[in-house]
């Protein structure tokens, strides 16, 4: 700020420098949409491993190919994931619902997230508490309760377990409800508070553990008093009905991707909009079929347009051969859903072992492991290196669903379908990097998956770091800082390889003065800047020329 000058001497200020560093947004944040064993559903939850994962949302699940996709994605050199689970409810009259309930006492609590998974949790009360904390609470000992929660297995082995010590029902920094809301990954209160009356804390375990301890004990002082075993087994199918919860129904566009008001309510292909940026996106294959329906394809495609995103899309599991790939890719309906420069379809599918069967080899779609591929890409390279060739190899996939020739490729790849090969030693790599803009016949320039990337980078990252520009003075000052910074990081970027080039004039430029905005655009409140770069594209066809040399003729 100015100086106020009132003495003789010598003052100082700062003046601010104009600088404005840009930084450039991640380019490989992959989000995946649909079904998981458990965890929250509708909601955006940023995982950094398959770890992560395994904890939040129960990790591989027959029910869901989502699992998969997410374990291909770390696998293959992804490092951050934001996974969507959504739950397609079953209202059916029969049915149970959606959170197992567990009865303790006189206490009812519910699973932490919907599933059939929530069957399997156990409680049990204890009154082993401490005096000291009931008297800082303002609370008697006889107010406290400890609450232990165990899941289990098929066998009854407790998988994980929580514990939480010094609970109470009282109004306090330790009410129960509040404890499990903030604290616990299995359990909450279920319904509304505060209960009416108050439950009574009494120490025991809940109905399905009392039932099993019932037919033990039966079995182990009556074993020739088949009716009293019979009546404690019926205790127990009895408890394990009532705790019974249902898995999610087959997920459908318009009830789980799409449904009213989606986008407004952040549900569904919309529950993206918690995230604050992704990159790429999958939607592994949900139907019976084992394929994502086209209209969802295609608004997926317009959602990653105005996310600056970039879709992968899976071949059809009718796509068998190349024939039956390339027919349906230029027939009749549509089998891709989209043409979106912003999207790209890779075939054919992966063969993977699935440990859930054994390890018996099974087919995969590959959108997980091809964003793991671009995420590694993106670390080693940038995100102006194709995601493709012998360096972009697969982590385990010993094998392709369709061995395709060179000619093979050919074909398809002249369409803009981007074929997976399996060469000696390299195995199983990715062989194109088109945008499905990327067919010869449409001569796009946005025909490269690289350019595409690099367009939507840029315009990420310029987009976050001129923030600072709104509302400041409309005029050579503020022209100059856009220049100055917008510029750096061109700079930054060239000195990286991300243009073509020799020199910073030849790979870029920036333009921001009162060419480009006019009086009038001053008047109306706008400040043009246009930036321009020489992408780099990928040298996709290899052309070695040979000639014999002719031994010297003697003139």
């Amino acid at each position: 700020m100015p100086v106020t000058t009132s003495y003789p001497g010598v003052y100082i200020q700062e003046i601010p420098s104009g600088v404005h560093t840009i930084t450039g947004v991640a380019t490989s944040i992959t989000a995946f949409i649909g079904q998981a064993a458990r965890g929250p559903d509708n909601t955006a939850v940023t995982v950094n491993s398959f770890g992560d994962f395994e904890r939040s949302f129960g990790g591989l699940w027959a029910g869901s190919t989502l699992g998969y996709a997410v374990r291909d994605f770390f696998l293959n050199g992804g490092g951050q994931a934001i996974i969507v689970r959504l739950f397609n409810a079953d209202t059916g009259a029969n049915a149970h619902p959606a959170n197992a309930r567990i009865k303790v006492g006189a206490f009812r609590f519910a699973a932490a997230s919907k599933g059939g998974w929530g069957a399997n949790l156990r409680a049990g009360i204890d009154t082993n508490v401490s005096a000291d904390v009931a008297a800082k609470y303002g609370l008697t000992a006889a107010d406290l309760f400890n609450l232990t929660i165990r899941e289990v297995d098929a066998t009854g082995a407790t998988v994980s377990s929580e514990v939480f010590r010094n609970l109470t029902v009282k109004d306090s920094p330790a009410r129960v409800d509040k404890v499990l809301a903030a604290q616990s990954r299995l359990l909450t209160w279920d319904g509304t508070w505060p209960p009416n009356p108050l439950p009574a804390i009494a120490a025991g375990d809940d109905d399905v553990t009392k039932a099993q301890a019932a037919l033990a004990a039966a079995q182990a002082a009556n074993p020739q008093v088949p009716a009293d075993i019979a009546s404690a087994q019926a205790a127990i199918s009895t408890a394990l009905a009532a705790a019974a919860a249902s898995d999610s129904l087959a997920l459908t566009m318009a009830a789980s991707f799409t449904p009213a008001n989606a986008q407004a309510n952040k549900q569904g292909l919309y529950a993206l909009e918690q995230a604050d940026l992704f990159n790429l996106l999958c939607i592994p294959p949900y139907t019976a079929s084992g394929d994502v329906e086209t209209a969802l394809v295609s608004a997926a495609a317009a959602y990653c347009e105005s996310r600056r995103a970039f879709l992968l899309v899976d071949p059809p599991s009718a796509w068998v051969d190349k024939s039956t790939a390339k027919t349906a890719f230029l027939g009749t309906p549509d089998m891709v859903g989209t043409r979106s420069a912003n999207a790209a379809i890779f075939f054919p599918r992966l063969k993977q072992p699935d440990p859930l069967r054994g390890n018996a080899v099974d087919a995969f779609a590959p959108c997980g492991a091809v964003a793991g591929i671009f995420a590694r890409t993106d670390t080693n390279r940038g995100v102006w290196k194709a995601p493709a060739g012998i360096q972009a190899a697969f982590a385990n996939v010993p094998d392709l669903t369709v061995k395709l020739t060179d000619m093979e490729n050919g074909e398809l790849n002249q369409l803009g379908i981007n074929c997976l090969r399996a060469f000696p030693v390299a195995g199983a790599v990715v062989w194109g990097a088109r945008t499905l803009r990327g067919a010869d016949q449409l001569a796009d320039e946005n025909k490269y998956i690289p350019v595409r990337r690099t367009t939507l980078f840029l315009e990420e990252s310029l987009y976050r770091g001129l923030q600072w520009a709104v509302f400041e003075p409309n005029d050579e000052p503020l022209w100059s800082a856009i220049r100055l910074n917008v510029g750096a990081f061109m700079q930054t970027l060239f000195r990286q390889g991300a243009f073509q080039g020799a020199s910073p004039r030849d790979a870029y430029f920036v333009k921001c003065d009162s060419e480009t905005t006019t009086q009038n655009d001053i008047n109306l409140g706008v400040v043009n800047v246009i930036v321009g770069f020489a992408p780099l594209k990928p040298a996709e066809f290899v052309i070695i020329s040979i000639q014999q040399m002719a031994g010297q003729v003697a003139a």
